[in-house]
């Protein structure tokens, strides 16, 4: 059988290519679903077990008529765990995963909280007043401030200020839609970074979930500690 190396020892370029596609998504067909969220879906269920990026995920989550990419895309996206149950790693689960890249190892979906409460229009305007029309998300004493209509200058895209359960909706799906309190304004960036980090009532952290967002170099500061903590140091 003829040799499927170079006579450097590396892998020839076709057998790079059969890996390569192997490993990584496609776009095969054009998705027109009526959603965002469901355009989203039937990509992912079209590439079980493969790499997706953010750029085809953005490609297939644009309106089949404008093409226009919607700013909200990485929230449909989150909505498919969080609302649906289907389990979507990125690299804050997956070592060989890199940053932007997405991978839906099957179809099944988990037991999921209860569907989301709308917060009734003139809460909301209750909700914006309080904020100042402007994003609530705070780390330490610095707060985002982002205002609908700007430039996220992190994340890119015009800012769009959504309702926010204070109480993550994994943990009280049924928050009041009546009060003003159990709701904040956030930017789209900073409603993905919440997730279920914390409960802004309660301060209970989802010390799991901080740990998977953690870079590489604070896993392993976590693990020396755990190993330490457990009496495994070696």
């Amino acid at each position: 059988m003829p040799s499927r190396e170079t006579k450097s020892g590396n892998p020839r370029p076709a057998d790079k290519g059969a890996a390569k596609a192997k490993r990584n998504a496609a776009i095969r067909r054009c998705y027109r679903q009526e959603s965002v969220r469901d355009r989203i879906r039937a990509f992912f269920l079209d590439n079980i077990g493969k790499v997706a990026t953010r750029e085809q995920i953005q490609k297939v989550a644009a309106d089949p008529k404008t093409r226009r990419i919607p700013e909200n895309w990485h929230q449909r996206l989150s909505e498919l765990r969080t609302d649906e149950g289907y389990t979507i790693l990125s690299w804050r689960n997956r070592g060989d995963l890199k940053v932007s890249e997405y991978l839906m190892p099957n179809a099944d979906k988990r037991a999921t909280a209860a569907k989301r409460l709308k917060i009734h229009h003139e809460i909301w305007l209750k909700v914006l007043e309080r904020a100042g029309y402007r994003c609530e998300w705070r780390e330490g004493n610095v707060a985002c401030g982002l205002k609908s209509g700007d430039i996220d200058p992190i994340g890119g895209g015009t800012v769009k200020l959504t309702p926010d359960h204070k109480r993550p909706h994994a943990v009280d799906p049924a928050a009041d839609p009546k009060a003003p309190d159990a709701w904040q304004a956030l930017c789209g960036r900073h409603q993905v970074v919440k997730k279920n980090y914390w409960d802004h009532t309660t301060g209970w952290l989802n010390v799991y979930a901080i740990v998977q967002a953690a870079s590489e170099a604070e896993k392993r500061q976590v693990y020396e500690f755990l190993k330490s903590y457990f009496g495994d140091a070696k």
